[in-house]
């Protein structure tokens, strides 16, 4: 309803075209971030937004508020007691890591680095055998495309001549 009240004026129209013009701007700056080496990048709000609507019972707001506390008393967790367990996720635990001596990349100098603690994150089994199922469909996608290489016939370039099947050489000379 709300586009055909816009579409019906032409200001509006412009109006429309704007906003669309700014969510594709969203969507391709989101498709920028995309590497694939490190697959789609999650924000927050994503999580967000999926289980707000998966639990159709609450709003964003309450979503977010519920996921804000759950991140911040696993965080309460590790700085009282360094060890907090999701089963089927994983551990989060606080390890400290010694000092040690580092080269600054730019300049090359040796500068020292003071000893601090650390978050560390095992998976759980779970977590574990569903990566795993990505390195599966990969090695099976690869697959798929060996055998499709090998079943097409080889590319002809129309600017080489064909091979001929009569041997290679002038008839005079002794030079193959």
């Amino acid at each position: 309803m709300l586009h055909s009240v816009l579409d019906s004026r032409t200001e509006d129209t412009r109006l429309c075209l704007v906003v669309s013009q700014k969510c594709a701007r969203v969507y391709n700056d989101r498709q920028a971030n995309f590497r694939p080496e490190q697959g789609v990048r999650v924000t927050k709000k994503d999580i967000v937004r999926t289980i707000s609507e998966e639990v159709e019972k609450l709003t964003q707001q309450q979503t977010k508020e519920v996921v804000q506390k759950t991140f911040d008393a696993i965080i309460e967790c590790l700085v009282r007691d360094g060890r907090i367990e999701l089963r089927n996720f994983g551990v989060f635990e606080v390890k400290p890591r010694a000092a040690r001596r580092a080269r600054n990349p730019r300049t090359g100098e040796q500068v020292e680095v003071p000893r601090k603690h650390v978050v560390t994150f095992k998976p759980g089994k779970h977590m574990e055998a569903r990566v795993r199922e990505l390195d599966e469909a990969e090695a099976r996608r690869q697959q798929d495309l060996d055998d499709a290489k090998k079943l097409e016939p080889p590319a002809v370039n129309p600017l080489e001549p064909p091979p001929s099947s009569s041997p290679q050489g002038r008839w005079d000379t002794d030079q193959p």
